[in-house]
């Protein structure tokens, strides 16, 4: 099977990975139709380093895409001749005079697919090891409702034996009375042994239906173990991963089948023992395995029940105020959020019967939790019920709001914590009332960090990222007082979230590079252990700037998400890359080469870029412009930016230099979609408004390039 095959066959997250890939200068459709011959010729690696075979391939591949095109003819498919050609005449104009670099490409993306698929592997191994998991649970829980029936019918029979055995024993009692006659006394002997022998049946039936109901229990046992130990808390996880950017959590409706399934059965088996306790009041007799084992059997039952019950309330969605749906457990007193509880255990009787209250709940210094920090305004309590999407047994508190109880005298900040640092729970309570029970219910959200004003979000959101990172107990409300660093190869993982959740693009394994040895230094930036303290992070000044790491990082988001979106999602933007690495990918490019990054001087978020050029001596030249910030970015597009770009350069005569988007995409090729308008060259070009158009930072015009630190 051919690898470009099996790429094909992947779901549609690796799909995306693959199309990143390719680009304009090296398109997918020459993957396509020349996969069989690309894969067939080895040694990409050992030619894109010898300039003759590189040229010999290239001029193979040329010839391939002839052939292409000649089956294309025989077909009358225009089109796709059309493209052929277009395809060969832009490798001609990239690779002729290079043919080692399209060799390079083409070993490259050969290599990236081969990665692609070890992913997939992976994560299909993984996903493998997850569905067998599901199986033998769906099997447990398919295996103890057989049971249950199997008692329920047992349990039938057994009535019915006893409803013949009384029959018969009270019949016989009526002729023992009435009838003396010696010769019937022979016949009465033979009822009795019948009888006797029924009554031998019966205790074995009443052994066996005591001994299965024991048995269910301790299957039920077991299944509840494993959910409430085990599933549970893995759910509980990925909605902690899920809430700080990692991927969507699910399964949570598979979670709900299997605790109302061992719920319903639990229901069954105290139905059946009432059902036993009747049969016992009609009969019973010396050591009636039903009334040794009942009272044992209905307080485990009853007791297997509640454990299922308290454990099956969950926070279905955290804390959330609408206007940031990306950043729960941020909460702005005076601003709306919601938050949804539901009942795994989803049982018909219970729907409409649970009342459930909302409170919100502070830890001091001291350790003591207490409520009056906020008040709660809006609707605190709901009733759970059975919703129509779903069927699931919910309840959505919709407006609920934190006050801050400041005016009544109570200091804002009672301890060592900044007000981010602080965290609070929002505490859910309810009672289920039935015949015999009654279970008190309680759960808490995750922790959240409550702010009074959108400046203190991203300092809240840092808290948010590092606990749910970190810790898996909902009710550490101390965590800051002696917060735990962590290692990177998490941490890494975290901050691409940070950028994936709001984009379609991640961040690479160069990017993290560059933002390791930020955090780490460059020798231990390499080092997946490596340790990061919660004050490098979010608290101390990054090197000689005047912001945290944190708060460069929440800038630079904030620029993509509302200046830099389809740039960042196209892969145009390198971002994150250090002056030096800069300058190494672009001494060798042609002039007029140029990159995009992120600045790293800007605490509001900045992007700039950087261009090479060539001296007299045939040495790289770079020249660099001041970073834009959202103010400028407000006024003109980034991409206008690019395009209208002018230095001066001789006889003063304005021109752009920016030519090749790195590494040798043609710029209007990459941003020609992204403008606002295509330039009219029927227009006379105006001198001085066209340097005008870069009086922004970086503006650069003047006697030529000048490089610019940022």
């Amino acid at each position: 099977m051919s690898q470009w095959y099996q790429l094909q066959q992947l779901d549609s997250k690796y799909l995306e990975q693959l199309d990143q890939l390719y680009d304009d200068t090296f398109p997918m459709e020459i993957r396509q139709y020349l996969s069989q011959w690309i894969e067939t010729l080895h040694g990409w690696e050992f030619v894109s380093g010898n300039v003759s075979l590189a040229t010999v391939r290239f001029h193979d591949l040329l010839a391939q895409l002839d052939d292409q095109y000649s089956r294309f003819a025989l077909e009358n498919n225009f089109l796709l001749q059309h493209n052929i050609r277009k395809i060969k005449r832009n490798l001609q104009d990239h690779f002729q005079e290079d043919p080692v670099h399209m060799a390079m490409i083409i070993c490259r993306y050969l290599k990236e697919e081969k990665k692609i698929l070890a992913l997939e592997a992976v994560g299909n191994t993984l996903n493998s090891v997850v569905v067998e998991k599901q199986k033998e649970m769906d099997n447990k829980v398919k295996y103890i409702k057989n049971k249950v029936q199997e008692t329920e019918q047992k349990i039938k029979s057994l009535e019915d034996l006893q409803d013949e055995h009384d029959f018969k024993h009270k019949t016989l009692q009526s002729r023992a009375e009435h009838d003396l006659n010696m010769t019937n006394q022979r016949e009465i002997r033979h009822e009795e042994m019948v009888i006797r022998e029924m009554f031998l049946k019966l205790s074995v039936k009443r052994e066996e239906v005591v001994r299965q109901m024991a048995e269910v229990l301790n299957l039920a046992e077991q299944i509840q173990y494993d959910l409430i130990k085990d599933k549970l808390p893995e759910w509980k996880r990925r909605q902690q991963f899920a809430c700080i950017g990692g991927p969507p959590n699910a399964c949570l409706d598979q979670l709900q089948t299997w605790f109302t399934a061992v719920a319903e059965s639990l229901q069954q088996v105290r139905q059946q023992l009432k059902k036993l306790q009747e049969l016992e009041q009609k009969y019973t007799y010396e050591n009636d395995p039903i009334t040794q084992k009942k009272s044992f059997l209905e307080d485990r039952a009853i007791s297997l029940f509640k454990n299922l019950i308290v454990n099956s309330l969950v926070v279905e969605r955290q804390p959330c105020m609408p206007t940031n749906p990306q950043r729960p457990l941020v909460l702005k007193t005076g601003v709306q959020f919601t938050v949804k509880l539901r009942l795994l255990v989803k049982l018909q009787e219970l729907n409409y019967q649970l009342r459930v209250k909302v409170s919100v709940v502070f830890q001091g210094c001291n350790g003591e939790e207490h409520s009056e920090r906020f008040n709660m305004l809006g609707t605190n309590t709901k009733v759970m019920n059975m919703e129509e999407s779903n069927g699931s047994l919910a309840a959505e508190f919709r407006h609920l709001q934190l006050k801050d109880c400041k005016a009544a005298g109570i200091r804002t900040n009672e301890g060592p914590l900044i007000v981010t640092e602080e965290l609070h729970s929002i505490s859910f309570e309810t009672r289920l009332c039935q015949p015999g029970l009654t279970v008190d219910l309680e759960i808490t959200s995750l922790p959240v960090v409550v702010i009074s004003n959108v400046s203190q979000m991203p300092s809240g959101w840092a808290s948010i990222l590092w606990y749910n990172m970190l810790n898996t107990d909902t009710k550490n409300l101390s965590f800051f007082l002696n917060p735990p660093p962590v290692c990177w190869s998490q941490l890494s993982e975290v901050l691409s979230w940070q950028f994936s959740s709001i984009t379609k693009r991640g961040l690479n394994s160069e990017q993290l590079s560059m933002l390791g040895d930020k955090l780490l230094g460059r020798e231990a930036a390499g080092n997946p252990d490596g340790l990061i303290p919660w004050t490098k992070f979010c608290k101390q000044n990054l090197n000689e700037k005047n912001f945290p790491f944190w708060l460069w990082m929440e800038g630079i988001l904030e620029l993509i998400k509302k200046h830099l979106l389809q740039l960042w999602n196209d892969g145009f933007i390198m971002g994150f890359v250090s002056k030096e690495r800069e300058r190494m990918l672009l001494k060798d490019k042609a002039p007029g080469t140029f990159l995009l990054r992120f600045s790293e001087s800007s605490r509001e978020g900045a992007i700039t870029f950087t261009w090479v050029e060539r001296s007299v001596n045939d040495e790289p030249l770079f020249h660099a412009v001041e970073p834009y910030t959202k103010k400028e970015l407000t006024v003109v597009s980034f991409p206008d930016i690019l395009r209208n770009y002018k230095v001066m350069a001789a006889e003063n005569i304005p021109e752009n230099p920016l030519r090749f988007l790195y590494p040798d995409i043609p710029k209007d090729s990459a941003f020609g979609n992204y403008y606002s308008r295509p330039p009219d060259p029927s227009e006379p070009m105006d001198t001085e408004s066209a340097t005008q158009n870069v009086a922004l930072p970086g503006g650069g015009h003047g006697n030529g390039p000048i490089p610019v630190a940022c």
